[in-house]
């Protein structure tokens, strides 16, 4: 029995969008999902009990910070991340490989792996596929990623191609290296840059290695959406229709409806987290930074359509006066909220699937959200 199944429930007909459940050692997650980021074992001013609370069935960590501190060892000796952090639902552990790569001036790419400098304290270090392995098992994630290179944009076809070409070397060899098949899954990540050649062949090599489920990678990397879309509606139908589709990085409302659309189960971002803390909250009709000056004396929540914690209990002026007086409170509700936002938000897309309505859907939030088309992005 594999560790990590995909059950495929429906079929949106308006969008061909898929309503499906991922059955994991720590639980089942509804999917179209969005997966809030734990980089350093816990998300950002959030316990497990809130976030469990706004409905998150699923986390994501960060396997290059964990190594770096506290270690995997010691998570090993605790019991595994999930009781190191008290978390009891499922948990996705990213490979370390988009940290490593975005080192550019403190790495060395080799075909054995990649040498670099810790930005903690610039100790030289090695990872590589194996040590990739040995570092998710030690954490005992449900769901692990393959190392890979995360291209950058722009990038030439020349350095893409033998790029593309050893993430499927390194799959393979992750694959071999892979200690707990039973009860974590390995998912292969598929890269290739803009390049539909390429990003078709990364398909076929990574589904010929039957890996439990697939990652698109590469993507949300400053390219226009436009071309992300583009990429997406030529490289998600090589896919296995009978496993999970995971786009990495993507998080803005509008990517997470048009992902959605085009067949993609599971997103992560620390978007929501990132921009709570400089005042920025999602709401139904668009984003709004709570420091401008109009919000002094607004005694109304921060969404009156929200109904999550921070917008029952507290009020727009008093969120202001916390984050302007970098109260970390302040930061709490705005998490919190953007959390939910974007929890309940995949909550409202897979009722749309249900109902054979996304595209509808879609067009409706856009319009509320203030965009009027799907290039201008979030």
């Amino acid at each position: 029995m594999a560790a990590v199944t995909y059950e495929l429930i429906k079929t949106c007909k308006q969008t061909g969008a898929r309503l499906g459940r991922v059955h994991t050692p720590h639980g089942v997650i509804e999917t179209p999902c969005f997966m809030p980021v734990g980089t350093q074992a816990t998300v950002k001013t959030m316990s497990p009990e809130e976030l469990k609370e706004m409905g998150a069935g699923i986390i994501l960590s960060n396997t290059y910070h964990l190594f770096l501190r506290p270690g995997h060892e010691l998570i090993r000796q605790a019991g595994g991340l999930h009781k190191f952090m008290n978390w009891d639902r499922a948990i996705l552990t990213d490979s370390g490989g988009f940290q490593v790569f975005s080192l550019s001036d403190n790495r060395k790419i080799m075909e054995e792996g990649v040498n670099f400098r810790s930005h903690l304290n610039g100790d030289k270090l090695f990872i590589s596929p194996e040590v990739a392995m040995e570092i998710q098992n030690a954490l005992g994630s449900d769901i692990m990623m393959a190392f890979d290179e995360c291209a950058p944009y722009p990038a030439e076809y020349e350095y893409v191609k033998p790029s593309m070409e050893r993430t499927t070397r390194w799959a393979e060899r992750c694959l071999k290296s892979h200690a707990r098949p039973h009860d974590q899954a390995l998912f292969g990540i598929v890269q290739g840059g803009m390049f539909e050649d390429l990003r078709k062949q990364s398909a076929r090599d990574l589904t010929s290695l039957d890996f439990p489920g697939y990652a698109i990678g590469g993507l949300s990397v400053g390219e226009p959406k436009p071309i992300m879309y583009e990429v997406l509606e030529y490289t998600v139908p090589l896919l296995p229709t009978g496993k999970p589709r995971y786009l990495m990085g993507v998080g803005s409302p509008d990517a997470l409806i048009e992902g959605a659309m085009r067949g993609i189960d599971m997103f992560d971002c620390v978007l929501p987290t990132r921009i709570a803390r400089n005042g920025t909250v999602m709401t139904s009709e668009g984003r709004l930074n709570i420091k401008n000056a109009k919000h002094f004396d607004d005694f109304g929540p921060l969404d009156p359509e929200c109904d999550c914690y921070t917008c029952r209990t507290y009020s727009r002026a008093y969120i202001r006066h916390l984050i302007k007086a970098d109260e970390t409170f302040g930061i709490r509700l705005t998490t919190y909220h953007n959390l939910h936002f974007l929890l309940n938000l995949m909550k409202k897309v897979r009722q749309a699937i249900m109902e054979d309505r996304l595209r509808d859907f879609r067009d409706e939030f856009f319009e509320q959200y203030g965009m009027k088309d799907n290039d201008k992005g979030f």
